[in-house]
């Protein structure tokens, strides 16, 4: 058993070093996972594994969600959505001081909510927001500062890729996910916002006001924004409401967010044929890291290495919520390494485990266990916290991937300036966290309502 731990430490540092070396991590992880398990078990059980590994993962369900909903970002992005989104935002806001940056953030929230992507929610619209921040003359630093945290709400407003991958891992349901990740959502846009309001009266001249919009530019910003809230009414309230499920909720928004791109005269036959070729790469290369994350896991407990964690946590004499700590910071660290899906599917298979060891097992009553809830309920507080970091990860320096999307976009901007940046988003985030972990109720309560 100590060599096969061994053999199994072994593995989990020589990934890391692939990692770092900037392996894909789909190669990095079949590559030490089918080794792995043909060192522990032998060739003849890794080929027997193989044979029905990808078919049993690929056949899942609740995976199907996902090419829906990573078309629908697809072609939303071609559609001028993103455009729309942050003319109505800033006809409402963009007069205020900073108000041209709090309508990013809110254009970013509702970009998030129908792409499901952190990078292309910062990248999309890095490109609408940014040449208007710049025409208003705000500073570089509270300008891609705020279109890099602003980006980070993609990955938590659902409906979101992430979120179902996780659900998936841990087998829980991605309904409840998706209505414990809502009130989260609003906080953090509720947040950012706040953020720019302080920094603006600490350093007026970072954000200078915006000019008001007419009456008819109001009407017509507000109008236009109105089938985006259509789409995402339908489909996030068809969800919660029990009318489908995320499969077909997914499906109902690709075609609506392609009757809007018609409508727009934006997506072409030719577009839509670039969006569904886009779709398929992404797909692919998630359900390559799926499966690579599950030869992994075989590996990993055949070797004992979650198990032992788990087992060294809860006899640590650490208390469970400095423990969910730890695991979270490490989260934070991880994130700045590796993409949020790569990341998910790469520590929750080892982190679950622990959280599963200190509350007292799967089926320890609520009132027993060690975070004093069920096991079905720190799942989703789990995985909403997980998201939450791992949303920090993408803004945390010296790796923060969104800020490098942003800084390529503004060359004129020092990527030193946007780090500085994003730190007041940060602090923010930070805040949340501490906010979610004191009050569960704030992500319990909508789950707990849709169910009972």
């Amino acid at each position: 058993m100590l060599d096969a731990l061994m053999i199994g430490f072994a593995g989990l540092g020589i990934l890391i070093l692939l990692i770092v070396i900037r392996m894909p991590i789909a190669y990095a992880m079949i590559l030490v996972g089918g080794i792995g398990v043909a060192i522990l078990s032998g060739p003849a059980i890794l080929f027997s594994q193989l044979k029905t590994l990808a078919y049993s993962q690929f056949s899942n369900y609740s995976l199907s969600v996902v090419p829906m909903f990573i078309l629908m970002g697809n072609i939303a992005t071609q559609t001028g959505l993103s455009r729309d989104l942050f003319r109505a935002a800033n006809a409402w806001i963009g007069w205020l001081r900073g108000g041209t940056a709090m309508a990013a953030i809110a254009a970013c929230a509702g970009f998030g909510a129908v792409c499901g992507s952190s990078l292309a929610t910062a990248s999309t619209m890095g490109q609408v927001a940014l040449p208007e921040l710049r025409r208003y003359r705000y500073s570089g630093a509270l300008a891609t500062g705020t279109l890099a945290a602003g980006g980070v709400l993609g990955i938590l407003i659902p409906p979101s890729v992430v979120l179902v991958v996780y659900a998936v891992i841990v087998e829980a349901n991605i309904v409840s996910m998706f209505a414990a990740a809502l009130f989260p959502g609003i906080i953090a846009v509720i947040f950012f916002i706040l953020t720019i309001g302080v920094y603006v009266m600490v350093r007026p001249e970072a954000g200078p006001k915006g000019g008001a919009s007419t009456r008819g530019e109001f009407l017509a910003a507000t109008l236009g924004v109105l089938p985006v809230l259509v789409i995402f009414g339908l489909v996030i309230g068809g969800i919660y409401g029990g009318f489908f499920n995320p499969t077909p909720a997914g499906a109902i928004g690709v075609f609506l967010v392609w009757l809007y791109g018609i409508f727009r005269r934006s997506v072409s036959m030719r577009s839509l044929g670039e969006a569904l070729l886009a779709t398929a790469r992404t797909t692919g290369m998630i359900y390559l890291i799926v499966l690579g994350a599950e030869l992994l896991k075989i590996f990993m407990s055949r070797g004992g290495v979650p198990q032992a964690i788990a087992d060294w946590m809860a006899n640590s004499g650490l208390a469970p919520m400095t423990v969910l700590v730890i695991l979270l910071i490490a989260l934070i660290f991880l994130g700045c390494l590796m993409d949020s899906l790569s990341m998910i599917l790469l520590a929750i298979p080892f982190f679950w485990p622990v959280l599963v060891e200190i509350n007292g097992g799967d089926y320890v009553p609520a009132e027993m266990a060690g975070f004093g809830m069920s096991s079905e309920d720190l799942k989703i507080w789990f995985g909403i916290l997980s998201l939450i970091v791992v949303e920090l990860g993408l803004i945390t320096p010296p790796v923060g991937m969104n800020v490098f999307v942003i800084s390529a976009m503004a060359r004129d901007t020092p990527m030193r300036e946007t780090f500085i940046g994003v730190m007041p988003f940060f602090a923010a985030e930070i805040v949340r966290v501490a906010i979610l972990l004191a009050f569960p109720a704030i992500t319990l309560w909508l789950p707990h309502y849709l169910s009972g």
